[in-house]
């Protein structure tokens, strides 16, 4: 216990004061840690007082002692419910009870004393293993929405149930109902030398009456040792794997079904679970089966994104090959329009061929290309016309064995490659070829039925192959060709020449006929997609309801018709679901995309014909209605959409509860713009929600003034600044024992030229959405360093309060050192106030930055202690020398002593004394107060009962300077 709350102990009696042993009694009595040093110090002082009897423990709740004797009872121990009485044969004289009197208050004295520090104790203890709990469910849901794989994610779990017990033994099972097996994603067992495959199912049966075989059939807890687990299932246990000293299990459920377990083992003798043990791995246990069925849903999803992936890239795969060999189509097609039509319009053979082979070059590769003819009357086999890079002239020949004629010989294409005339050679079949070629291809022309020559493409670089394909092109090219050379040779033939062009007109008619039908139906495809394209533009994509685009659209007709017949007036509802992102957080994005298009279903039901419901994006929806005859009937069609969705949501097997506050706008002269509608239900629709939410509000004047006096706010923030009319003023930190002034603390003020003094309430949140409070924070740590000098010189500090979002920045710290040098402020007499929301955001930043500051001599102080999550692990994390205690507790404060607020206050008074740290209390307004803290131990403190907040100047003037 702190000194200064250790009461003074009532003077002696009179004649008490002559013992010589006494007054170290009674000191030692004081120090007593014990109720049985309490009891052998009071025996000791009852010697020396010279009183006979025997001191002794009596149950509060027994029966007072038989009158056989004289019986007294001295003090009172409430901690361990017992009586401190003195037993005699008959009573004292009346000076001996007065000294007894006063014995029994002192021992009372320190007996209670005992039980409120073991109080204190236990709610440390308490906090202390809360803190943990915390910790280890923060960050089960950190690794649940983490980047890591499932095995990584079950090693994260193991290691956070490790830190709230021994796990050095730990294994999670999940249930499978379909087969009735059970998988191990994760098993760590120090003695079994064959754990189970984390991707294998085991049949149930094979665990009969195991410990997850009776974890999962009865769901229910298993504690204790193996004999004991035994007992309590009536011999319906046994063990799967090594003998386990002792063990915990508990099952894991999802919507009331047993969907797994969690075990933890222990082989040691010396280390045994308690049922505290147990409570906290059970509820740990439903946290982490939320982190695993969110991690797999995750997977899923990922597996089930991946799937669709690979199914649109080989539809487009086969769509690119459609297209290619459409375009190949087209460019045949052209090609043999091309060469048909070079049959009818070139005069002569010499102008043909080169045409011919132009329009060839256009489908495959033909810089070395020739046409071989068959001369039957003198046996020769013909080429007019060659094209080589090698061979530049080829000139008539006899009838031989090369690969020209193999060609006509067979009557069939060759392909050729350097193996394939080589195979050739050796059979026989060819006995001679020209300039040797990498690939040559060589294909028949035939007309009447007869093989009347060759045409032939080769290549002498590996870069150019042909193909297949190019055969089956070249072959089919080569029909039109021989078709060309008919008509073009046989002079005798032109009226069959002639019909058969004729023929082939009708044909090619009829494949144009087709092709434009084809083209045809590819236009009313096009406007079809140009549709679709065009409705997909105007109607929200997930819903199906109207986008933005398409009630700007309608909205802007309303207008017009309004304004031409004022007497038809509409309204605008605008919708926002509560508390949306927790649906999505929970279950998924999936399930509430099916939330959003059932909501878009009941909005739409509630509704007429001529309404348009429309999707602005999110979980916003808005509402055109026509013909609203007042305000009263939107309200009542508003009304009506809260109450259909504030019935439940069947989402698969899945029951979801919402609401959503609507704003209405009704249709007035003053409105331009489609966009000053929605913005005005907009307005109404978070007014709603600040009357706590699932409710519809009107916007009225009242809330467009609201809106205005926001806008002005706003501008006179900006220009607030230009002109820095933001100044700090000062609150003493005084020595609560004497009055002295210990320091200042820096509170923000406005100026305000209208308005007069606004305190930070009236504008600092306005100014934090606007993104002008940093500059504001900036402004008022300049003027707090420029006057520092003037105001503590060395004798003590300014505080000046920084919020988390400067810690956002990593040279915070250097520009705030920047700032005490250009003032030349010692960092000493600078001291900095962050409160606990201000860690959460990237702790690891802001301890490098406290502890920057705090090594350069800027003191630190943890403000609103207390109010927030408290944690202990901040006071060892960052580099705090103050805690402020915030008002809440000391208003509490008064004559009766025995609040809460008193005992959050000592605890705190203890834990910064133990750590050697300052506290100072905030908010004294009472000199009650002012007396409770000093009891409690506390130093310093600031309010209302010592000064008000002043500026600068009004501190230096000498008439209101306080003692230093």
């Amino acid at each position: 216990m702190n000194a200064a709350s250790t009461p003074r102990p009532t003077p002696l009696p009179p004649s008490a004061g002559d013992q010589a042993g006494l007054p170290a009694a009674i000191e030692q009595l004081l120090k007593a840690h014990d109720s049985a040093s309490v009891l052998e110090i009071c025996e000791r002082i009852l010697e020396e007082f010279g009183i006979a009897g025997r001191l002794h423990w009596r149950p509060q709740e027994a029966a007072p002692p038989e009158p056989a004797g004289w019986h007294l009872d001295l003090a009172e121990d409430n901690q361990r419910q017992h009586v401190l009485t003195l037993s005699r044969d008959e009573p004292v004289d009346e000076a001996a009870r007065d000294r007894l009197a006063w014995l029994g208050r002192l021992a009372d004295t320190r007996l209670r004393q005992l039980a409120e520090s073991s109080r204190l104790y236990e709610a440390i203890s308490r906090l202390a293993l809360a803190e943990r709990l915390q910790r280890a469910l923060y960050a089960i849901a950190e690794q649940a929405s983490a980047e890591h794989d499932m095995p990584a994610l079950m090693r994260s779990l193991h290691t956070i149930v490790s830190s709230l017990m021994y796990a050095e033994n730990f294994y999670i099972a999940l249930y499978e109902p379909a087969s009735d097996s059970v998988r191990f994603p994760y098993y760590v067992d120090t003695l079994d030398t064959d754990p189970p495959s984390p991707q294998s199912s085991v049949p149930l049966h094979e665990l009969l009456h195991g410990i997850t075989w009776n974890l999962l059939r009865h769901g229910r807890p298993l504690f204790g040792a193996a004999d004991e687990l035994a007992q309590e299932l009536g011999g319906q246990f046994r063990l799967h794997g090594p003998r386990c000293e002792h063990c915990i299990g508990v099952p894991l459920f999802r919507a009331g079904q047993i969907v797994g377990c969690i075990v933890v083992q222990s082989y040691r003798a010396n280390v045994r679970y308690t049922r505290h043990d147990l409570d906290l791995l059970s509820y740990v246990a439903q946290h982490v089966q939320t982190a695993i069925e969110r991690r797999s849903a995750h997977v899923e999803l990922e597996r089930r994104v991946a799937d669709r992936t690979t199914a649109l890239r080989e539809a487009n795969r086969v769509l690119r090959q459609q297209v290619l060999q459409r375009q190949r189509g087209e460019r045949l097609q052209a090609a043999l329009f091309r060469i048909a039509e070079l049959a009818s319009t070139t005069d002569s053979l010499e102008d043909f061929y080169p045409a011919v082979h132009r329009v060839i070059g256009g489908l495959l590769y033909a810089r070395n290309f020739y046409i071989a003819l068959s001369d039957e009357e003198n046996e020769l086999i013909t080429f007019p016309y060659s094209v080589d890079e090698v061979d530049s002239e080829r000139p008539p020949r006899s009838h031989g064995s090369g690969a020209t004629e193999y060609v006509q010989r067979t009557g069939r294409p060759l392909l050729a490659d350097a193996a394939t005339i080589d195979r050739l050679f050796a059979s026989g079949e060819i006995t001679r070829f020209g300039t040797r070629s990498v690939c040559w291809l060589g294909v028949p022309l035939i007309w009447g039925d007869k093989v009347r020559g060759v045409l032939a493409v080769q290549s002498y670089s590996p870069e150019h192959t042909y193909t297949e394909r190019d055969q089956e092109l070249l072959t089919f090219v080569s029909y039109h060709v021989a078709n060309a050379l008919q008509r073009k040779h046989a002079d005798a033939t032109l009226k069959q020449a002639y019909a058969s062009l004729e023929r082939r007109v009708v044909e090619r008619t009829r494949a144009l006929g087709l092709a434009n039908r084809d083209l045809r139906e590819q236009i009313a495809e096009r406007e079809r997609i140009e549709r679709r394209l065009k409705y997909e533009t105007l109607h929200d994509s997930l819903t199906g309801l109207p986008n933005r685009t398409l009630l700007l659209q309608r909205l802007e007709q309303s207008m017009q018709r309004y304004q031409a017949h004022p007497h038809e007036p509409f309204a605008v509802l605008f919708i926002d679901l509560d508390r949306f992102k927790v649906i999505n957080d929970s279950v998924g994005h999936l399930v509430g995309d099916d939330l959003l298009f059932q909501v878009g279903g009941r909005i739409r039901a509630c509704l007429k014909t001529r309404d348009v419901v429309a999707r602005l994006g999110g979980d916003e929806f808005a509402v055109l209605l026509e013909h609203v005859p007042d305000a009263a009937a939107a309200q009542r069609i508003a009304e009506h959409v809260l109450n259909e969705l504030q019935t439940p949501f069947r989402l698969g097997a899945r029951e979801i509860f919402t609401s959503a506050s609507i704003g209405i706008t009704m249709a007035a002269p003053h409105y331009r713009q489609p966009e000053e509608l929605l913005r005005d239900a907009d307005s109404a629709m978070y007014h709603a929600k600040d009357g706590g939410r699932h409710r519809a509000s009107l916007f009225d004047d009242r809330l467009r003034r609201e809106a205005l006096s926001l806008l002005r706010m706003e501008s006179d923030l900006r220009h607030a600044l230009t002109r820095r009319e933001f100044v700090p003023f000062y609150q003493p930190i005084v020595s609560l024992a004497d009055g002295r002034i210990a320091g200042y603390e820096a509170l923000l003020r406005w100026n305000h030229p209208e308005r007069g003094l606004l305190l930070p309430q009236d504008f600092l949140l306005i100014a934090e959405e606007t993104g002008c409070a940093e500059a504001i924070d900036w402004l008022i740590f300049e003027q707090a360093c420029a006057q520092a000098t003037q105001l503590v010189g060395g004798k003590g500090t300014i505080s000046i309060n920084v919020s988390g979002l400067h810690f956002r920045y990593a040279d915070f710290d250097a520009r705030l050192l920047a700032l005490l040098e250009k003032h030349r402020v010692p960092p000493s007499s600078i001291r900095i106030e962050v409160i606990e929301r201000t860690l959460l955001d990237n702790p690891n930043q802001v301890q490098q930055m406290l502890q920057n500051l705090r090594h350069q001599g800027v003191g630190i102080a943890l403000d609103d202690f207390g109010t927030g999550y408290s944690s202990l692990s901040y006071l060892h994390q960052y580099p705090f020398d103050t805690l402020k205690i915030d008002r809440s507790f000391v208003t509490e404060l008064g004559d009766d002593r025995q609040g809460q607020g008193m005992a959050v206050i000592r605890a705190i008074q203890v834990l910064a004394d133990s750590l050697g740290m300052q506290v100072i209390a905030e908010g004294i307004e009472q000199a009650p107060q002012r007396q409770a803290l000093l009891d409690v131990g506390c130093r310093y403190g600031q309010g209302f009962l010592f000064a008000q907040p002043q500026t600068a100047e009004y501190w230096l003037r000498p008439e209101h300077r306080l003692p230093w």
